[in-house]
């Protein structure tokens, strides 16, 4: 797998401790969770020592965005410039936390910890920060709370998840495995341990007693999402629907459109990273966020209005969309809105197909890498297209793909579609089919052999 490696959790495929799922945040949808009810809960030793540890997944970058929120001045955000900030309120003065490093992985999974014990001697311990297992300790600006002093707004107010409640600024992405926890400073060991075989980060079960106010959510009731595993329930769900429940996880992370690749000006991604309107009376597109290299995948693509989209695969380098805009340092095979079939990568070639695309009609895509020939099969509702290649499959060998990465590519002119590749949709699923490993949600089955695109799957199938 290529998936633009770095030092971030891309999924753990441990088999282990496993997190089913996650719920899907998009600010403007106003969507978040709240909690209110915290009478006789506001003890002072509550107010010195409490922590937050939660997996997040970042779908858009370059804006503040909350996560987590405690009533007008306390908050963990991603800051407008892509650094982590935490900020809570002691005897009305704010005391901060502002990273130096930048967190724009928008493949990875993020998991943070915010350990906080105003009883301890020292300083510096009486906030501390963790990303990914490992302590933050290059900040741009850091201030503490005096010993053994309390917080203004842990339990003033309410406590939020997803959104400030009283100013916005919501979050873009997925949360898994939240839990907020009363008179415990945790460390990272308590929520997660290092995997011996890949050296990954990865969420373990916490055994520490949670208890009303604490709270530990799992996502796992689709019919109300604020329902915690253990501790105190969400009294407030804000635009949270059983749709919002995403499959995309820590231990098994889905691809999804890169925010950190697109074509054109104007594009607007959103909806967990699987929505994308192209640029307006202009043409955009994006590029997922892995790369395959071998194995059998499938995906889904559904239009929303009928018009000029092209869909299929390209190689990195600048995009080529179609007809006339051919460059020789990349690749793209796509399948047009009109029904034809077009390779361009220093030259190009049209093939003609019967089948057009039309409005919320649903494209599944079947790209073979393991065969000594690669191909893409083609499906238009479920119905595979027959009237190009052999058996509706087109040959990929001759277009030189072989030993190069590819990604899954969608191009669009003031069009919107929605991007399937199983962990996450807005598409209404009539009736959810899954691969063979029980991976991912499409409307239509994965032909036999082939694959959601996540990170389990990855492991086993793609080399």
């Amino acid at each position: 797998m290529e998936a633009l490696q770095r030092l971030h959790n891309r999924g753990s495929v441990s088999t282990g401790y496993n997190i089913d799922n996650s719920i899907k945040f998009e600010a403007d949808n106003t969507e978040y969770l709240k909690w209110t009810d915290f009478s006789d809960n506001a003890s002072d030793a509550r107010k010195r020592t409490f922590s937050i540890s939660l997996w997040c997944k970042r779908t858009e970058l370059g804006v503040q965005q909350l996560i987590w929120n405690s009533g007008a001045n306390g908050y963990l955000s991603f800051e407008a410039g892509d650094v982590i900030k935490w900020q809570q309120q002691y005897s009305t003065t704010a005391k901060t936390l502002n990273t130096n490093r930048l967190f724009r992985d928008t493949a990875a999974w993020y998991h943070i910890i915010v350990a906080v014990d105003s009883t301890q001697s020292t300083e510096a311990n009486r906030v501390r920060l963790y990303v990914n297992g490992v302590e933050e300790t290059s900040f741009s600006s850091a201030t503490y709370p005096a010993e053994d002093a309390t917080s203004d707004n842990v339990y003033g107010d309410y406590l939020s998840l997803g959104r400030s409640v009283a100013w916005g600024a919501g979050f873009c992405g997925y949360v898994a495995d939240y839990l907020f926890v009363s008179e415990v400073q945790l460390v990272p060991t308590d929520v997660g341990e290092v995997d011996e075989d890949t050296g990954i980060w990865k969420p373990k079960a916490y055994s520490g007693t949670i208890s009303t106010p604490s709270h530990f959510l799992e996502f796992q009731d689709g019919s109300d999402l604020g329902t915690a595993t253990s501790g105190l329930d969400a009294d407030t769900m804000n635009n949270i629907a059983a749709a919002d429940q995403a499959t995309d996880t820590p231990t098994n992370n889905f691809c999804v459109l890169s925010t950190l690749w697109q074509y054109a000006h104007g594009n607007t991604i959103s909806e967990g990273s699987t929505k994308i309107y192209g640029a307006a009376n202009d043409w955009g597109g994006g590029k997922a966020s892995f790369g395959l290299t071998a194995g059998k995948w499938y995906w889904e693509i559904e239009q929303l209005a009928a018009g000029n989209t092209f869909m299929g695969l390209q190689t990195d380098g600048d995009s080529n969309i179609g007809s006339g805009n051919a460059q020789s340092h990349n690749i793209s095979v796509v399948f047009y809105t009109d029904g034809t079939l077009q390779y361009s990568g220093g030259s190009e070639t049209t093939t003609s197909a019967s089948n057009s695309i039309g409005a919320n009609s649903i494209v599944g895509f079947a790209l073979d890498l393991d065969s000594g020939t690669q191909t893409i099969k083609i499906y238009l509702d479920g119905s595979l297209i027959t009237s190009f290649g052999s058996s509706g499959t087109c040959n990929l060998s001759t277009y030189n793909i072989e030993d190069t990465t590819v990604f899954p590519f969608v191009a669009l002119y003031d069009r919107t579609v929605n991007m399937n590749f199983g962990g996450y949709t807005v598409t209404s699923i009539s009736s959810a089919q899954a691969d063979a490993n029980g991976y991912g949600t499409f409307e239509h089955a994965p032909p036999t052999g082939y694959y959601a695109v996540c990170t389990k799957n990855l492991s086993e199938f793609g080399g």
